[in-house]
């Protein structure tokens, strides 16, 4: 909702992209680690003939669950977000004094922003947001919302994968758990490094930091009963 994204029309009722390499590797490791700590609490409680399927199971059923809400709350914050965007927009559009449009502009800014920019480059914003002829007056969904909160759900769901396939493939649950710890750190692992390349932070210690966590959370699990 920041300034730069209201210096067009297009921009009032569009999205910023949700999906890029930060939402991605986000919602991987939330499903990853609702997956891992599901099986590690099922797994204390589970035993005899079928536990790995049912096991795998529930934690599916679980990142199911979770994924769908968190596609849906994905889709109320973006709308939330657009109608923020487009309110501020129709208050500048029109309020009869430039000045308070200005103002209006800058208490939107960011604080880490806002002193990095002049009232005269917001008065610039102001008048070609008053230009523009057709603002909408209500936010709307977009097909691009509805193909980003699939997306969001599916990477939820496929994380459940790596982490409870183990107990379908192996019979003998001790295996499966460590198999599952061991897929979920290198996966861990893998998103760090594209965490670390993304933020210029350092890949490998992104990676080992990421994978340490990782580790820590396992270990935490196991001290549950896990």
């Amino acid at each position: 909702m920041y300034a730069i994204g209201l210096m067009d029309q297009g921009n009032i009722d569009t999205r910023e992209p949700v999906l890029d390499i930060v939402d991605r590797v986000s919602e991987l490791c939330f499903g990853l680690f609702m997956a891992l700590t599901f099986v590690g609490a099922v797994s204390a409680v589970t035993a005899g003939e079928g536990a790995g399927r049912k096991m795998f199971y529930t934690a599916l059923g679980c990142n199911l669950a979770w994924g769908l809400a968190d596609a849906v709350m994905f889709l109320v914050r973006t709308l939330t977000n657009r109608g923020r965007r487009l309110r501020l927009a129709l208050t500048v559009r029109h309020e009869p004094d430039a000045a308070a449009g200005v103002r209006a502009l800058r208490d939107a800014l960011p604080r880490w922003v806002a002193p990095l920019i002049a009232d005269t480059e917001l008065e610039l914003i102001r008048a070609r947001i008053a230009a523009i002829p057709d603002l909408p007056q209500r936010p709307r969904f977009l097909r691009a919302d509805m193909v980003a909160a699939a997306a969001i759900f599916l990477i939820v769901v496929s994380s459940t994968f790596p982490v409870a396939l183990p107990f379908v493939v192996f019979s003998h649950v001790p295996t499966a758990l460590i198999v599952s710890r061991a897929l979920t750190i290198v996966i861990l692992f893998g998103s760090g490094i594209a965490l670390g390349r993304h933020s210029g932070f350092g890949e490998w210690k992104a990676g080992l930091a990421m994978a340490a966590l990782g580790v820590l959370l396992t270990m935490a699990i196991i001290a549950l009963g896990g």
